[in-house]
């Protein structure tokens, strides 16, 4: 583990995005690192099909919740 710097600016993004997605700012930080990597690497796949796949890898299915919704 290090410490990476970055601008003031950066980091009250971070904080304020911190607060709406209920992470800690190290969390978030770490958030977008992920996806910014993911991204670069994906560059045909739209944000969307990133995370649907991220989220199919972790075992995670929207529709069996939608399922057990009803």
């Amino acid at each position: 583990m290090g410490i990476v710097n970055i601008d003031d600016d950066l980091h009250e993004q971070l904080r304020r995005a911190s607060k709406v997605s209920l992470r800690s700012i190290n969390a978030q930080a770490a958030y977008w690192i992920k996806i910014g990597m993911l991204c670069e690497t994906n560059p045909t796949l739209t944000f969307t099909e990133i995370m649907e796949r991220e989220l199919a890898s972790a075992g995670v299915s929207a529709a069996s919740l939608s399922a057990s919704a009803a």
